[in-house]
């Protein structure tokens, strides 16, 4: 028999506020954290905004000698996670270590060092590129990392998925501990692509919105005039329970995480199949696992990212799974104050769900002025609204078609 799964734990570092209660005093708020690059210099760019995170101190979390050594995406992971375990209120030092672990993806992982020891090559040869240049880079670095900082002797590995990164992990660490293979997971993705290279990369594919004189409103999912998705950076982690265990030592138990869909589109690189059949199959398979109908879902925390192709295939996605229902479940889209996290973006929007859950509020998407028809869905447009939330659904739609849902409700 399989076990009970629940969220006990909240860590999220991100360009809206770092830690659980600014990141949802801003998403209630309806606050952009878009403004201009100040990383780099990016006059030459065609976008020029992002979403940087802001007031993150790796110090409070990490030995001087492991900064050094860690890339910034590391950093946001350890930091994220430290954050959860506060939040949990657990002792790691009462558990067996063994059985507990970590699995947190990432996008693309340390393109800061790639960048600055590549210049180090070029400039100064081959015998100068640091001894930590591969270990910083590598993307399994994050969750490595967690599990050294924090002693985590069990299941460890991370989900490489692009923009599903998040939601994959999180999806097989509730495998994990629902199968018996650990009893609580770190889970969740992080990211730090803000630089050069990597901005350069999405404009050359024109994925990102150019609407550089007002920052705050560049990322407009479902709005007819949406011209692109914000980059952004930060990471969400959540801390899974094995349920017997978390009631026993009293922890607040934010929502149980009961269905974990995946597919894929096999359809193109960069651009989702347009009929959704991709989404669609992730969505039913979510509902299969959870053993709910769709017209039980409340509420659908969409990967809206704000571009003219994903929105559009993601709301005729949700009508095909929804059907009569889709117009009477809420849907909004955390990216259109955050920006896109990539690979960290499902962590950060399963916290928002499980805030939601637990809060009794669904968060806006803002930004939305103009209704597009291909686009006719309950967006939440720019205003929180309170309502009873006891199941959420959460979707992210990576590059190359990778697909992954993730569902929750109270407790």
């Amino acid at each position: 028999m399989k076990r009970r799964v629940v969220i006990t734990g909240l860590g999220v570092v991100s360009p809206i506020g770092n830690g659980k209660e600014t990141f949802w005093q801003s998403l209630c708020a309806g606050k952009s954290g878009i403004s201009k690059i100040t990383s780099f210099d990016a006059l030459q760019y065609s976008s020029k905004i992002a979403g940087e995170v802001k007031d993150f101190d790796p110090s409070a979390y990490m030995l001087p000698k492991d900064i050094k050594h860690s890339d910034r995406f590391t950093q946001f992971a350890v930091g994220a996670a430290c954050m959860a375990v506060d939040d949990a209120g657990i002792d790691l030092t009462k558990i067996d270590l063994c059985k507990a672990g970590s699995i947190i993806g990432s996008g693309i992982g340390g393109i800061h060092t790639i960048e600055r020891e590549h210049k180090v090559l070029l400039s100064k040869g081959p015998s100068r590129v640091s001894p930590f240049f591969i270990p910083m880079l590598i993307v399994n670095m994050a969750s490595g990392m967690v599990a050294i900082r924090l002693g985590l002797k069990g299941p460890n590995t991370c989900s490489v998925t692009a923009c599903a990164s998040s939601n994959h992990s999180i999806g097989e660490a509730f495998r994990v501990v629902q199968n018996g293979y650990a009893d609580i997971m770190f889970a969740g993705g992080s990211e730090a692509a803000i630089s050069p290279m990597a901005v350069s990369g999405f404009c050359a594919a024109k994925a990102l919105s150019t609407t550089n004189d007002i920052p705050q409103e560049a990322s407009r999912p479902f709005d007819k005039h949406r011209n692109g998705f914000v980059m952004a950076e930060g990471a969400g982690i959540v801390l899974l329970e094995e349920y017997e265990r978390a009631k026993k030592r009293k922890a607040y138990i934010y929502a149980e995480l009961i269905g974990y869909g995946m597919s894929c589109d096999a359809y193109h690189m960069t651009a989702p199949d347009p009929d959704g059949k991709g989404a669609v199959r992730c969505m039913q398979e979510a509902l299969k696992d959870a053993r709910i109908r769709s017209e039980d879902v409340d509420y659908i925390n969409a990967h809206g990212t704000s571009t003219v192709l994903n929105d559009a295939m993601e709301t005729k996605a949700i009508k095909a799974v929804f059907g009569g229902h889709a117009s009477r479940t809420a849907v909004s889209s955390t990216k259109s104050m955050t920006g896109h996290l990539l690979g960290a973006a499902g962590g950060i929007e399963l916290a928002a769900c499980a805030l939601s859950v637990s809060r009794g509020v669904i968060t806006a998407t803002i930004n939305y002025k103009y209704p597009d028809p291909e686009c006719d869905l309950d967006y939440v447009p720019n205003e929180a609204r309170k309502k009873q939330v006891n199941i959420a659904m959460s979707n992210s739609l990576g590059f190359g078609g990778h697909n992954a849902t993730i569902i929750i409700k109270k407790v």
